[in-house]
């Protein structure tokens, strides 16, 4: 994209090649589809929801914004396209010399110029760890939150995440979080029961192989992050603590 003469060029360019080769049958893609396969929770989940089925190359920092690294193998997600979609060219930066979140997405038919520097505001979940930022209540609501005591920059890029993918609004995803939750528990139940009755160890390992290939890791995480102040699983984890490493 470097060869084309100035940024609008190399922007368009960007978008045409990526549409190009991002189809079925293109080797290249299909072997990186396979690989990001790979990297999803559960059934090819969506990397950012951990929902729907991911079967869209989804750019971290949007194509559109920096061309660069339209090809980039570290800007790639497998995402969903209820995901892909809301975020679309969304993306801020806290602005390089005075700190402010700004947001460089660019509106139709603004003028096709480069996004101002900056650390990026949105979370990587390439590079980062949302559960550093996120928190999950599961005891009512099943929405994210950021995490209590996080610094202002912290505070600011979890609260932006979690809107710009707008993983609350879309009722859904915290009933399939409720729906998760539940289902971790029976399974975890079901194998404090079968450990308790004796049952061979090989049995106990395809159960607890089960439970780390399910749906929505991020509730088991956090089922084993606040099993402290939640008396059921405490008395769960009690019995079964080598679930806690899981």
């Amino acid at each position: 994209m470097d060869a084309q003469p100035d940024y609008t060029a190399r922007v368009a360019r960007a978008k045409d090649r990526f549409a190009a080769l991002n189809k079925k049958g293109n080797r290249t893609f299909d072997s990186v589809k396979a690989t990001l396969s790979m990297m999803n929770s559960g059934a090819r989940r969506c990397a950012y929801c951990e929902d729907s089925a991911a079967d869209e190359v989804e750019h971290i920092r949007p194509k559109t914004l920096y061309p660069e690294l339209v090809f980039a193998w570290t800007n790639y997600l497998y995402a969903c396209g209820p995901c892909n979609g809301p975020k679309n060219n969304h993306f801020a930066v806290f602005a390089e010399g005075t700190g402010v979140l700004t947001s460089v997405a660019r509106a139709r038919n603004a003028p096709v110029v480069p996004p101002i520097s900056g650390k990026a505001v949105f979370i990587d979940p390439r590079v980062e760890d949302p559960t550093e930022y996120l928190s999950l209540d599961l005891t009512d609501t099943f929405w994210f939150t950021p995490r209590a005591k996080l610094g202002p920059v912290e505070h600011a890029r979890a609260d932006y995440t979690i809107r710009v993918l707008q993983l609350n609004i879309r009722d859904w995803l915290p009933q399939a979080r409720r729906s998760a939750y539940l289902d971790y528990l029976a399974h975890l139940k079901g194998y404090v029961r079968d450990k308790a009755e004796g049952l061979p160890r090989a049995h106990l390992d395809r159960l607890a192989e089960d439970i780390r290939a399910r749906q929505h890791p991020t509730v088991w995480f956090e089922m084993k992050r606040q099993h402290a102040s939640m008396p059921e699983l405490t008395l769960l984890f009690a019995k079964a603590p080598e679930a806690l490493t899981w």
